[in-house]
């Protein structure tokens, strides 16, 4: 490992909770696409399994922000156990109902409710920050580390969540996505040393984190990307089913975040200066202009490099957007703030999935491939209107209303110059 990322590793109990928050992550890449897998295996309804798999999506985006908040209140430990339970219970219903063909609206009733899985990327982010708070470069090769988690985590879990679903039996699928959820969420609740600590309600302010006008540019920058990956997922399936080679799918798609992950390895060791909110509008518009080859790509081993290409430039951006939100939000509600670029990215996803599919029903899957190209379009347009409100931070500290932080800005410049330029 270089040693930047040594480096980070140097602190007590990070080790442990980054490979219990990777654990805990896998079902994130696995719970969508099993229930897809599932579903169509037992019944042969796509129809349904889609429907499923929207339901989680929007279930996760309703919840996860509200999780998150009562996580920034409470602490981890104390809000995390209860969620995942009912996460779990719920899962186990739907495998239940499944197996004993229940009536579809159960199916629909336990799906909503494994929507209750907290958001452990934004759980771990929060104790890297926690741990090297004014630290810019460790926190910066830190955010580097959990993107190239991600994007681990989204190589090889779909490959494993179907090949049980289809090789085993097919509840096998979500069934270990729930067995990882378990044993990360609470092995991460375990490790109190690293745990960060709470701040009750009249520590931060009352509302939301989404107040913060930073934090609403990122949210919705998030949405048009999440479009974009949402799209291309069920555009490349479609594509490869018409070559006649349905099964490389998901191993194109392994390549696209492999770039990103290859991305972000290299990226957590460079040593940037200058303005993040430039950084990030520049990653936005390479991740909208990378989606143009996609509709020249006339076969798989073409479409397989115009991905690897285009996943370059989404570690990075993530990487980014993650400083961004921690400089916009207050530490009191980092959590909640860092859930909510996911739950921009969850909308998204489910967004861009419905449309690709209706274009590519339409007009086949070649395409369908100007869905992504048009949400990175939109993406590029949100990020250029609400960039000026990314240039200006405001101070983290705990328990200070909006007027006492916009003067602190001005008494401070100096001493937070480095909080401010995170990245």
């Amino acid at each position: 490992m270089p040693s930047p990322y040594r480096a980070i590793f140097a602190a007590p109990g990070s080790t442990l909770f980054s490979v219990a928050g990777f654990l805990g992550r896998m079902p994130l890449s696995m719970m969508g696409i099993g229930i897809v897998t599932m579903i169509s295996q037992v019944t042969g309804r796509y129809g349904l399994a889609g429907a499923l798999s929207a339901t989680l999506a929007a279930s996760a985006a309703v919840l996860g922000p509200q999780i998150s908040r009562l996580v920034d209140r409470y602490g981890q430990r104390r809000v995390l156990r209860p969620a995942t339970l009912i996460s779990l219970v719920a899962g186990a219903g739907l495998l239940l109902c499944v197996q004993q063909e229940a009536p579809d609206w159960t199916l629909f009733l336990f799906t909503a409710f494994i929507g209750c899985v907290p958001s452990l990327g934004a759980m771990t982010r929060a104790r890297w920050a926690n741990i090297y708070r004014g630290e810019a470069q460790r926190l910066h090769t830190a955010y580097s580390w959990e993107s190239i988690v991600d994007e681990v985590c989204f190589i090889f879990g779909p490959i494993i969540s179907i090949g049980l679903s289809t090789i085993w039996f097919p509840e096998a699928g979500p069934l270990l996505a729930g067995v990882f959820l378990a044993i990360g969420v609470f092995w991460l609740t375990a490790q109190r040393a690293t745990e960060p600590a709470p701040h009750p309600r009249s520590a931060q302010g009352g509302g939301s984190a989404l107040r913060s006008p930073g934090l609403q540019v990122l949210t919705l920058a998030f949405i048009a990307t999440g479009a974009i990956f949402g799209s291309v997922d069920v555009v490349t399936v479609a594509f490869a089913d018409e070559q006649g080679h349905k099964a490389a799918a998901s191993l194109v798609l392994a390549v696209y975040a492999l770039g990103s992950c290859l991305a972000g390895a290299v990226f957590g060791l460079l040593h940037l200066k200058g303005e993040p909110s430039v950084r990030w509008l520049v990653g936005v518009c390479a991740m909208a202009v990378s989606m143009i080859p996609l509709l020249l790509a006339g076969n798989l081993p073409l479409l397989a490099v115009a991905l690897f290409v285009a996943g370059l430039s989404i570690a990075p951006t993530m990487v980014t957007t993650m400083a961004l939100v921690e400089a916009h939000v207050p530490r009191t509600q980092l959590t909640e703030g860092m859930t909510w670029t996911g739950t921009g990215l969850a909308i998204g996803v489910a967004l861009g999935s419905s449309a690709a599919g209706w274009v590519v029903d339409a007009s086949g899957a070649e395409a369908g491939y100007v869905v992504p190209v048009a949400s990175g379009a939109l993406a590029v347009v949100v990020a250029v209107l609400g960039h000026r409100r990314l240039r200006r931070p405001v101070p983290t500290r705990e328990g200070q209303s909006g007027r006492e932080q916009d003067t602190a800005v001005g008494e401070h410049r100096d001493d937070d110059q480095h909080e401010r330029h995170l990245a």
